[in-house]
C-alpha cells in the first residue's frame, strides 16, 4: 500500500511538472514599439505620446521619423522617461547620401541598429535593382559599423521576393550582402503577403534576423508583391491569418533582438493593448 501511494505521487509531481511545462510563456518580455504606429499622434506632440507608451509598459522605440525634433530632444524625452530607441529608421535616399548624419543621429538617439525599409523602383523589383541595393547597403553598412558601432539593417516589404534563380530576390540580397556589415528586420506581414512563411524564413538565414515587426493581416485579404495594402488590413495579433506563435518560436530560436508592434491601423489604440494581450497570453 505504501508503495503504491509513493508511485502515486511521483506521478502526481510528474503531472504538475508537464503542466508547468506547457504554461510557460512564450513571449515573456514587454514588445516594442514603431513610432509609426502612432505617427498621428507623434506629429502633434512627441512627449505626450511618449507617455502615453510608457503607460502601456513600452520602454523600447523604434523612431522612423524625428518629427521635426532633433535627435538629441528625442533622446532627452526618452531619458526622462527612462525609455530607449534601439532602433532608428530612415529612407533609403538618406542612407545613401547622408550616411553619416544617419550615423550621428542614430548615435544620439543611442540607437544600435538603423534601418531601411524601402528601396525605391518603379514596377516589379528586379534583379538590376537589387544588384544596386547591394552595393549600397555594404558601403552604407560599412561606414555604420566601423565608424559609429551601429548595425544596418534592411527591412523587408514584400516586393523583394520576385522569382530568381532557385529562390527570390530577396535571398540575392541576403546572399551577396556582407553579414559583417548588413543584417535583416523582417516584418512578418510583409512576408506572409507575398506568399512566404516567415517562420520558415528566419529558420532559413537565423543568423541574419536582428530585429522584428510584429503585425497581423486581416482574414480573407489574399496577398501580392506589391508591396502594399490597405491600412485597415492591419489587424491585432492573433485575429488574422499569421502563425504568431511558430513565428515567435523561430524568431527566439534565431536570436531575434527586438520585436516592435508595428499596427498601421487608425484603430491602432484600440489594436495594441489587445495585441499586447495577445502576446502575453501565449504560452508553451
Amino acid at each position: 500500500m505504501k508503495f503504491r501511494i509513493q508511485i502515486l505521487f511521483f506521478l502526481l509531481l510528474e503531472v504538475g511538472s508537464l503542466s508547468a511545462k506547457k504554461s510557460k510563456p512564450l513571449f515573456p518580455q514587454t514588445p516594442g514599439m514603431v513610432s509609426y504606429t502612432y505617427r498621428n499622434s507623434f506629429a502633434k506632440d512627441v512627449a505626450a505620446t511618449l507617455d502615453t507608451l510608457k503607460n502601456l509598459g513600452i520602454t523600447d522605440m523604434e523612431f522612423s521619423n524625428l518629427f521635426k525634433r532633433t535627435a538629441s530632444d528625442i533622446r532627452k524625452l526618452l531619458d526622462e522617461r527612462g525609455m530607449i530607441c534601439s532602433s532608428f529608421g530612415v529612407g533609403y535616399p538618406d542612407l545613401t547620401t547622408k550616411t553619416h548624419e544617419v550615423g550621428e543621429n542614430a548615435k544620439t538617439l543611442g540607437a544600435k541598429f538603423v534601418r531601411v525599409a524601402w528601396i525605391p523602383h518603379d514596377g516589379p523589383f528586379t534583379l538590376e535593382v537589387a544588384q544596386r541595393t547591394v552595393k549600397d547597403f555594404n558601403a552604407a553598412g560599412k561606414i555604420l559599423k566601423d565608424e559609429f558601432g551601429i548595425t544596418f539593417c534592411y527591412h523587408n516589404h514584400g516586393y523583394e521576393f520576385e522569382p530568381y534563380e532557385n529562390g527570390t530576390l530577396f535571398d540575392y540580397i541576403m546572399k551577396n550582402t556582407d553579414p559583417n556589415y548588413v543584417s535583416f528586420e523582417i516584418d512578418i506581414l510583409w512576408t506572409f503577403f507575398p506568399g512566404v512563411d516567415p517562420a520558415k524564413l528566419i529558420a532559413k538565414y537565423p543568423e541574419r534576423f536582428k530585429l522584428l515587426h510584429l503585425k497581423d493581416l486581416r482574414k480573407g485579404i489574399t496577398g501580392n508583391k506589391s508591396g502594399g495594402t490597405a491600412v485597415e488590413n492591419d489587424v491585432a495579433l492573433g485575429t488574422g491569418q499569421l502563425d504568431i506563435p511558430a513565428i515567435l518560436k523561430a524568431a527566439k530560436k534565431a536570436g531575434v533582438k527586438h520585436y516592435y508592434i508595428e499596427d498601421e491601423s487608425p484603430s491602432y489604440a484600440k489594436q495594441v493593448p489587445q495585441t499586447m494581450a495577445y502576446l502575453k497570453s501565449l504560452t508553451y
